[in-house]
Parts: C-alpha cells; structure tokens; sequence
C-alpha cells in the first residue's frame, strides 16, 4: 500500500511540474517520427523487394528494413541517435567528422554575431527611447529589415564583403547580428519606457539627469525584458551562422555539415547535424536563462 502510495505521489510531482509533460510530449513526437519513417521510406523498399524479384514479404519485416535504410528519405530516430553517437562521442572533437568540432565553429560565428546584434540593439532602443524622433524615424525601417528572407540577403552580405577582402568569421556573425539585433531593440524599447510615470516624477524631483535616470531607473527595469528577448536572440544567433555557411562554401561548421549531407544524399547526417544545431541553440538559450537567474538572486528579485 505504501508503495503504490509513494508511485501515485510521484507521478503527482511529475505532473504538476514541467517532466511529465514534457516526456507526454516527447513520446508523441517520437511515436509520429517512427510513423512518418515507415511510411515514407516503405516505398523504396518495396520497390527493392520488387527489383529482388520477391512477391511475398511480411509486414513486421517491411517495418524492420525501414528502419535500418542505409539512406532513407526519413531516417529513424534510433539512427540519428546512433550516428550522434558515432559523430560525438567516438570521434575526436579535433577532427572533421566530429559534430562537436562543426559546433564549435558555428558557435564562434553565432556568439560574435549575437554580441554585435545585442549592442546594436541595446543602442538604437536607447536612442529610440531619448529621442522622439529616431522612434518615427527608426523603427518602421528595423520592422522593415526583418521582412526580407534572410535567405536573400545572406548571399548578398557574402559577397560585398568578400569583396572588401572579408571573409571567414565575419560575414556570419554580420549575418547573425542581422537576425538578432530585431528581438533585442523591441525588447529593449519595451523595457526602457516601462518605468510608471510617477518613478519618472520621482527621479525629476531628485533633479536626476538623463543619463542618471537611464542608469538607475530604466536600465535596471528593462533587464527582465532585455532577457526575454536576448533568449530569443541567442537562438536567432544560431540560425544566422548557419545560413551564413551556406553561400560561402564553408569547410566547417554546421552548415557545411547539412550542405555535404545533402550533397551526398546522407539524410541521416543531415539530421543528426539539425538535432545538434538544435542542442546547440537549446544549451545558449540554458546559459542566458543562467545568466538571468544569477543576477536576479544577486540583487534581489525573483530567481
């Protein structure tokens, strides 16, 4: 009895916090992923049984050669996993075929872009919000900039500034800053005019400056909005290197990783090297949630 007490008041724990419903989830997502391979890829090995001259097959078996397709047009998610394994963990992170090298190289570019996008943002929120009239002047032009397809203007950065002689690490990050810099100005925006107008009295009554009210007033303020939107910058961040390796040609990186798998019809590369970029942005978006937990605890709000 103790027993299937101590079971029923776990599984209450698990469901009132985020682990059971994310796993409810995660096993849906898995129990569509194994569907969609074996319906997908069974054509093509029923066309093999055809070619083999066989007639006859059982189903149990036309699930099991699904799944064990050399390449697949859906690839199942025990063979992403095993070659994350095989790319990760029994290969040494200093070679090519390492996903932890390619990672690595992608994230150089999405760091150094998010923190060319974040300055930029953080700079034009704060003339946005000082000046009236940059926000008239400036802000349909930032909502603009995110309309065009990054897709189209990645090739273009490219090759202006290939042709400036810059190439390598800096027309990802550029790219990156450009996917980024958006979530970051608007968050920032928001967070810089929340003070309540009786906090603005308040700091003109102390016969406090511009520059002392930005300071002690509305940067302080915006901080948690400034986080919610550095989370999603980080992630952006991630997308633009990615793209960003994609017209250059690059040797390395994760992009690069996803342009030879499709070269060679590798799905299996293709969407190990997808899980890893998702890891990857997942583990920057943990470290900025770190960041802001650290700093809520250190002056005092809520962690």
């Amino acid at each position: 009895m103790s027993e299937r007490h101590s079971v029923r008041t776990m599984l209450t724990r698990l469901a009132k916090g985020a682990t059971l419903p994310v796993a409810t989830v995660l096993l849906f997502i898995l129990v569509l992923w194994y569907a969609g391979a074996v319906k997908l890829n069974a054509p093509l090995v029923q066309d093999q049984y055809e070619r083999a001259g066989r007639s006859s097959w059982a189903w149990s078996e036309l699930v099991s050669d699904t799944m064990t397709m050399e390449r697949p047009i859906l690839p199942a998610p025990h063979q992403v996993l095993l070659e994350l394994d095989r790319s990760v963990l029994q290969t040494a992170i200093t070679s090519r075929r390492s996903l932890v090298y390619h990672a690595w190289v992608t994230l150089e570019s999405a760091l150094f872009g998010f923190a060319l996008g974040t300055l930029l943002g953080i700079g034009l929120a704060i003339m946005i919000v000082h000046v009236a009239s940059l926000q008239r002047a400036l802000m349909p032009w930032i909502i603009a900039s995110q309309t065009v397809p990054i897709l189209a203007i990645a090739p273009m950065i490219v090759v202006v500034l290939g042709s400036l002689g810059l190439v390598g690490l800096l027309p990802k990050a550029i790219i990156s800053a450009y996917l980024c810099f958006f979530p970051v100005t608007i968050s920032m925006v928001k967070g810089l005019t929340s003070p309540e107008p009786i906090q603005l009295d308040l700091m003109r009554t102390y016969s406090a400056s511009t520059t002392q009210t930005l300071r002690y007033l509305r940067l302080p303020a915006s901080l948690p909005f400034l986080f919610a939107g550095l989370k999603v910058a980080i992630s952006l961040a991630v997308v633009g290197a990615i793209v960003g390796e994609l017209p250059t040609g690059a040797q390395a990186g994760l992009g690069a990783r996803l342009l030879a798998g499709s070269y060679y019809g590798q799905t299996v590369q293709i969407w190990s090297a997808l899980i890893m970029a998702s890891i990857l942005a997942g583990g920057c978006v943990g470290l900025i949630g770190g960041i802001q937990r650290g700093l809520n605890r250190r002056f005092g709000g809520a962690a």
